[in-house]
């Protein structure tokens, strides 16, 4: 009897939201207090909360997905409407926090961990992407929005984490191409410059179903890729491994070595045990391979193409030292 006067007044509750549009949802955003600070806290069912913060937060975390800022987490609050994940084709949504909502569309889809999606207005942050009836669809970060499909994963994963085939690619002239390959991956078997056809033997849409092909994967699967790489039609087979860069973290290659960036360069995490060849935090990447480097993006740039030693020039306060990777 119970859980039936429960399921009735969830029903009632969602043909109020449906009825009241964005207004009820920004009201039931209020009354879960889905939003702190910066930090969303979004109530995913009776005893869980799905938060987004770039701190650990302050409740018993169930599990943690750092590439997204994301954290599944237990709720003392028992909010008893929580957010649904919509599981229909989308009719229009918004963004919205507890003042306002703005509607519009997805003009760019997310493309892996480092290119969240793009809404086609300008938007408060922190929000949540939401249909009329306050279905979930995602959520409204400074970086973009994290998308449903990315959000399901977290929370569907037992161990959250993504694969890795040791490429970042982009979209360019309506061909995927490899931007960076890394040089730290044995035998890899792509080249910048390579043009991506197919994956599986599957023909690839875009950057962003790719990226999801791979990403979602568990590292281990053997994967095969067509591509042109001049003039030249190739077919490789590459077995994922473990991503460890990418998203709300550094994504440089470097990080499978331990060691992660800051915007700055500044060295902000060594996962090694032992620092690594004396490095300490804080110091700061001044050059690759002999040639300045000023963003994440140049350090991938300027790293050799096969794996040979990459030259590290790091700063500490007045004195600066080499490090050789490889």
């Amino acid at each position: 009897m119970l859980r039936l006067f429960f399921a009735f007044h969830l029903l009632v509750f969602t043909l109020f939201a449906c009825q009241g549009g964005y207004e009820s949802c920004k009201q039931k955003i209020i009354d879960s207090q889905t939003i702190i600070d910066q930090s969303l806290y979004i109530p995913i069912n009776k005893t869980q909360r799905l938060v987004y913060s770039t701190q650990l937060p302050e409740a018993k975390v169930l599990k943690a997905d750092p590439f997204l800022a994301l954290y599944l987490v237990q709720d003392r609050e028992n909010f008893p409407y929580p957010f649904r994940m919509n599981i229909n084709v989308p009719s229009g949504y918004a963004s919205v926090n507890a003042e306002c909502a703005t509607e519009g569309i997805i003009k760019q889809e997310q493309i892996g961990l480092n290119h969240l999606a793009v809404f086609n207005e300008a938007v408060s942050t922190p929000s949540l992407l939401l249909n009329s009836c306050c279905s979930f669809e995602g959520i409204v970060t400074p970086r973009g929005i994290i998308t449903k499909e990315y959000i399901e994963n977290f929370l569907n994963s037992a161990k959250p984490e993504y694969a890795d085939i040791g490429i970042r690619v982009q979209d360019r002239n309506a061909t995927l191409y490899v931007a960076y390959a890394d040089p730290f991956w044995e035998e890899n078997p792509f080249m910048r410059g390579d043009i991506l056809l197919r994956l599986d033997n599957q023909k690839i849409k875009d950057a962003a179903s790719f990226m999801k092909t791979v990403l979602f994967a568990k590292p281990g699967i053997l994967h095969t890729v067509k591509l042109q790489r001049d003039h030249q039609v190739l077919e490789v087979s590459v077995r994922s491994k473990k991503r460890y860069g990418g998203g709300f973290l550094s994504d440089t290659f470097l990080e499978q070595k331990g060691i992660y960036f800051d915007e700055n360069l500044a060295i902000t995490k060594l996962s090694t045990g032992d620092a690594y060849h004396g490095l300490k935090l804080g110091d700061k990447l001044v050059s690759v391979n002999g040639k300045n480097v000023n963003n994440q993006q140049e350090i991938m740039k300027n790293m050799p193409h096969t794996n040979k030693f990459t030259i590290l020039l790091f700063q500490r306060d007045d004195f600066q030292f080499f490090i050789r990777v490889k």
